[in-house]
């Protein structure tokens, strides 16, 4: 991902001493709005971030203007901050900068070969992980009584619902109090569990979710009903996170670290509304050899 850069050079060139520089809670003010285009023309400055708190601010829009005629990159906030950390800014997101923005193209092509791709992939990881699958299967059946997989309904594309397989890692009456989230140290998981966590090979039997069509390798990770109904009234732009698919693995999980609680599922939303914004193969095929890397280290999974 490139990162923006901008610069200001020598400020003290252009600055004499009897001009006064303000603080107010922390940045420099070297000038107002009238003056834009002359800072910018003498600091050879090459973009500019437009950031206001309100929308119905009043902006500079002739010295704006003047400073895109004249070649500089004028950069709305949201859209910078999008480009600079690969999440949308939900907190300070309008419908009209999704309705009116790049992205969001989803061809027909495109939703084929991603289809192909889950297809293919989930193939490979039946043949090659099925000697694994069994051992780990017979660990389970051995530690503690109850099934050796464990299904919960989950939400996925459109709002429909389908039931998600994994190993099972914790006591088979882990949830009879209702569900929760999983807490690091949870005492719910066994020993088992708690390795193939680690490993994140409780997540093996998903494969099957995909070949059936419910998932796709990538995606936004699924959320039970209970919670989705939740966060829909507490976070704006959830539930559009159900467009697409949910995913064994996704952009949020590459870049955010595992998440049990409202305000982490926000943060999580930056990314996943990020994902489906920019949707395509190479980004797909980014997030999976990432997820190869984490798994390789064991990291993030409680």
């Amino acid at each position: 991902m490139k990162i923006a850069k901008i610069f200001v050079k020598s400020l003290d060139l252009w600055l004499n001493k009897e001009e006064k520089l303000k603080k107010v809670s922390g940045p420099i003010i070297i000038g107002d709005f009238d003056q834009i285009s002359s800072i910018c023309q003498k600091t050879r400055v090459d973009r500019i971030v437009v950031a206001l708190d309100e929308r119905r601010g009043k902006l500079p829009i002739e010295q704006l203007l003047a400073c895109r005629l004249k070649g500089i990159r004028v950069d709305e906030g949201v859209a910078f901050t999008e480009e600079l950390y690969g999440r949308l800014s939900v907190g300070s997101l309008y419908p009209s900068s999704l309705i009116f923005s790049d992205g969001f193209r989803r061809s027909f092509i495109t939703e084929k070969l991603k289809r192909g791709m889950d297809i293919f992939l989930s193939l490979a990881g039946l043949i090659l992980f099925s000697p694994l699958g069994l051992v780990v299967s017979i660990a389970i059946k051995l530690e503690s009584e109850g099934p050796v997989f464990y299904r919960q309904e989950r939400v996925g594309e459109n709002g429909g619902t389908f039931d998600l397989l994994k190993f099972r890692s914790m006591r088979a009456d882990a949830e009879e109090n209702g569900p929760v989230w999983a807490s690091n140290g949870d005492k719910r998981i066994t020993r088992v569990g708690r390795v193939i966590r680690k490993l994140r090979m409780d997540e093996m039997p998903q494969v099957i979710n995909v070949l059936k069509g419910e998932m796709s390798f990538v995606g936004p990770r699924p959320e039970r009903r209970f919670f989705v109904e939740k966060l829909e009234k507490e976070i704006p732009f959830y539930s559009y996170r159900h467009t697409v698919k949910p995913g064994i693995t996704g952009w949020a999980q590459i870049y955010y670290p595992y998440g049990a609680s409202q305000q982490d599922a926000l943060e999580k939303l930056k990314y996943d509304l990020y994902y489906i914004k920019h949707m395509s193969l190479p980004m797909d095929l980014q997030v999976i050899l990432k997820t190869v890397k984490i798994v390789l280290l064991a990291r993030g999974a409680r």
